[in-house]
């Protein structure tokens, strides 16, 4: 599996590199456009991201916008859904105006931090990124 992960804390970004480098190759940013930078090569290159997971609170450009430009460059390159990327956010704003903006913006899980380990594979088990134990 391809990944990538935006994530701007050092320290969450080494956990969360460290933990999904076990299912898939993970490339690393850390703001919301570098993702979407990232996403446009991984894309003209033939070999886009399996799983994307985004921090909400980034610079430059944050998890939200970052999400809403990968999935509009997947709507204007006629990606069907079922090809698309699954992307989880990961954040710290765990309100309910912060779930539902994520979900009407495309996202495939919302997930809170710190990470829950199991809640996340069995999350990626859900979305048949890995397999059952």
């Amino acid at each position: 599996m391809r990944i990538l992960l935006a994530e701007d804390d050092f320290a969450t970004r080494k956990y969360m590199s460290k933990f999904l480098s076990k299912y898939g190759d993970c490339d690393v940013t850390v703001d919301g456009m570098e993702a979407v930078d990232a996403f446009m090569l991984a894309l003209e290159e033939g070999e886009g991201y399996e799983l994307i997971c985004l921090d909400v609170m980034m610079p430059v450009m944050d998890g939200y916008q970052a999400l809403k430009g990968i999935r509009d460059i997947e709507k204007e390159r006629n990606i069907p859904p079922e090809k698309m990327a699954k992307i989880i956010m990961t954040t710290v704003l765990n309100e309910e105006k912060h779930v539902k903006m994520a979900f009407e913006l495309g996202c495939t899980v919302f997930s809170a931090k710190p990470l829950d380990v199991n809640r996340f594979e069995d999350a990626l088990r859900r979305l048949g990124l890995i397999e059952e134990k």
